[in-house]
């Protein structure tokens, strides 16, 4: 069964598997280093869910849920 990035809680981490998206969604998550085999720190959730906050390559980062859900976990 496939983990998205979005169903990670705060603490949690994991290793990028896959972006599911194309065209230009997938190229601005690739320029702000989302890319398969890097390893993802979920700092925090928003009360609605939405923004989520991560650690990435030592910088934090705010994605929507639905560009979270498109990032698949190992």
């Amino acid at each position: 069964m496939e983990k998205s990035l979005k169903s990670l809680k705060p603490g949690e981490s994991g290793k990028i598997a896959m972006i599911r998206v194309k065209g230009p969604i997938k190229r601005r998550l690739m320029d702000m280093g989302v890319i398969k085999g890097t390893e993802v720190y979920v700092e925090k959730v928003a009360p609605l869910g939405d923004p989520i906050e991560i650690k990435i390559k030592g910088y934090n980062l705010s994605l929507r849920k639905e560009d979270a859900q498109n990032i698949i976990i190992e």
